[in-house]
């Protein structure tokens, strides 16, 4: 008799336990593309999480606006995503906070084709090369970004404006996904873009005419990219699970500057699909080597300069008043050398 009853009580109590491990289990977004390579390295080193964790689930974007929605909703623990969906996240009541910093002034404007012939190589004056651009083919050149409120969009019209000090009206954008960015590249349908790497470092290495006209920097000084964001019900509930978070964020950074070899593999599985060969994203990790920046507390005054900067475009419908407040820096202090 107590055996017959035993075995339902126990499988619904392995049930039971199946059911909170799976609970456990993380939840975190990502959008496949370099500035979240410190999740990769996590992951393909197996440092990302503690000894005993349950594996992650991970979920796949296409799109900041997209990541954004799930966080919003309250569908991710864990999020590696640009700076601007996790300020809407928080203007919009998110309970987020930025625990590190990913990457900074991590755009570049590429140009190709005719409009690259008409750029030195050495001191590329972009201005001048649109001017003769559009009074020799008789149409403004076409320039790729990133959908508007994007980081790299914001970068494109902010180099523009501020640095060139040219009407923005001298080229046409096209607002488009990284997917259809590469594809109008090959395919020379557009004459230039704004773009991450490993875009870069593929176009490069790929169209010899391809020319660096302005990186980093150049375009938008300080400017935040992406970002690691968690849910600050986390931190209220594992703030253990946090710290180390940003511990394992701390070393992959380390091992993406200094050891690019070695992190290639990792980043190579998630980015581009995992069909780009290893030597274009080895390339693209050097090239960003510099860029790679985990302190948190490095990007909150660029942080309220590309929302004002966003604001005064209108592409950024929703303003956080205290920027301040999506930024919980301690995880850095403590682990930080």
């Amino acid at each position: 008799m107590f055996s017959r009853y035993l075995a339902p009580s126990l499988l619904a109590l392995s049930v039971s336990f199946s059911a909170q491990a799976a609970e456990q289990a993380l939840e975190i977004g990502y959008l496949p593309i370099m500035p979240a390579a410190q999740l990769f390295v996590g992951l393909g080193s197996g440092d990302l999480l503690p000894e005993g964790q349950p594996d992650p689930k991970l979920v796949q974007f296409q799109s900041g606006p997209a990541l954004t929605q799930a966080l919003i909703a309250g569908q991710l623990d864990v999020a590696y995503v640009g700076i601007g969906p996790a300020l809407v996240a928080k203007a919009k009541e998110a309970d987020v906070k930025v625990v590190a910093s990913n990457i900074v002034e991590q755009v570049s404007v590429v140009a190709i084709g005719d409009l690259s012939s008409y750029l030195d190589a050495d001191k590329p004056d972009f201005a001048a090369a649109v001017a003769k651009f559009t009074q020799e083919k008789g149409h403004k050149p076409k320039v790729a970004s990133y959908p508007k409120g994007a980081v790299p969009e914001a970068a494109l019209q902010y180099w523009l404006r501020n640095m060139l000090k040219v009407d923005p009206g001298v080229v046409e954008v096209i607002y488009q996904g990284e997917a259809q960015i590469q594809q109008a590249l090959s395919n020379h349908a557009v004459d230039a873009a704004a773009i991450l790497e490993p875009t870069v470092s593929q176009i490069l290495q790929r169209q010899p005419d391809a020319k660096i006209v302005a990186h980093g920097g150049e375009l938008f000084p300080n400017e935040p990219g992406s970002v690691l964001l968690v849910r600050e019900g986390l931190i209220k509930s594992n703030p253990d699970l946090v710290q180390h978070l940003v511990n394992a964020h701390l070393r992959a950074t380390a091992m993406l500057r200094d050891e690019p070899a070695k992190a290639t593999p990792y980043v190579q599985k998630y980015v581009g699909g995992g069909r780009l060969p290893k030597d274009i994203v080895q390339a693209a990790i050097e090239r960003s080597r510099d860029q790679f920046q985990p302190d948190p507390r490095k990007i909150i005054d660029g942080t309220v300069q590309l929302q004002d900067f966003q604001v005064s475009l209108g592409t950024l419908a929703t303003k956080l008043d205290d920027v301040q407040s999506l930024f919980d820096v301690r995880f850095y202090e403590k682990a930080a050398p």
